[in-house]
């Protein structure tokens, strides 16, 4: 047993002597490509340091979101950095074809295994880059009709601010894969305003009363054409309409204001404001 051990031990150190001779012919053999693949990635490395350098420029100047940019910045140098390794390598002779073939499998796998993840990181990256709406804007996701003011953007989730002081977080995912209304996108918005007045009055007297109203309104905007007109005829009505420009972080406080003007004004004019009854008559 003890001489048998000892023959084992010696055919064990010949063979690791062969393979370690063969490492070094192979690697004389390759001194050559080793030079060349050590000069292509020092060079590579510099190239890809001033491509990044260049990208990041242009992302300044585009205005991206600073975490958007650094993100990207990051995927992009990790990329650059990974095909010119690949590159040196089958420069020394290595086949990369299996190598390659890994990474795709691995990264499929890990694609699949985060797919709602991954919607929602690239929603924010969308979102980010295209900006349809930025913090402070109030917006209506048509989806499940949420909406509010923005308040945080973030890569994952949009933060919003309902009216009445409570948080919704909506998946960046469902925002960027719905339709949605950015309400302030513009810094001016029309006012619409409906009002109904009784068959007898005078139409004359009624528009130019309204037209008073929203002159006075020191929320109205001057510069932009105003409409008073007749919208329709209703069953014991004539629907009046008022159209007119305001900023829009004035919107609701002019409407609000220009309602309770017309009231006032009809009050002091005469002018009837309908509204529904029921006439009972009793036969004997």
């Amino acid at each position: 047993m003890f001489l048998s051990d000892v023959n084992v031990q010696n055919v064990g150190k010949t063979k690791i002597e062969q393979y370690g001779e063969r490492l070094l012919d192979w690697l004389a053999d390759k001194v050559f490509e080793f030079a060349i693949a050590l000069v292509f990635l020092f060079i590579g490395f510099k190239v890809c340091k001033f491509l990044v350098k260049i990208i990041g420029k242009s992302f300044a100047k585009a205005d991206i979101e600073d975490s958007v940019a650094g993100f990207l910045l990051s995927v992009i140098k990790g990329i650059l950095y990974a095909i010119i390794f690949v590159m040196a390598i089958s420069i020394v002779g290595v086949q990369v074809t299996s190598l390659v073939a890994i990474l795709g499998t691995a990264s499929l796998s890990i694609g699949l295994a985060l797919q709602g993840s991954l919607a929602n990181f690239a929603g924010g990256v969308l979102i980010l880059l295209m900006k349809p709406f930025k913090v402070g804007d109030y917006i209506i996701e048509n989806d499940k009709n949420c909406e509010g003011t923005v308040v945080a953007i973030d890569i994952f989730y949009t933060k919003l601010k309902t009216y009445d002081n409570r948080i919704i977080v909506i998946p960046n995912g469902n925002i960027t894969a719905n339709s949605l209304v950015n309400v302030t996108a513009e810094k001016s918005r029309k006012l619409d305003i409906s009002i109904g007045v009784s068959y007898d009055s005078d139409i004359k007297l009624v528009k130019n009363v309204l037209t008073e109203i929203v002159m006075s309104s020191p929320y109205y905007d001057k510069t932009k054409e105003m409409n008073v007109f007749v919208d329709s005829f209703q069953e014991s009505s004539i629907k009046m309409g008022v159209r007119c420009f305001v900023k829009t972080e004035d919107y609701w406080s002019a409407k609000w204001e220009i309602n309770e003007a017309i009231k006032t004004m009809f009050d002091a004019k005469g002018i009837v404001i309908p509204y529904n009854q029921m006439e009972v008559t009793i036969k004997q």
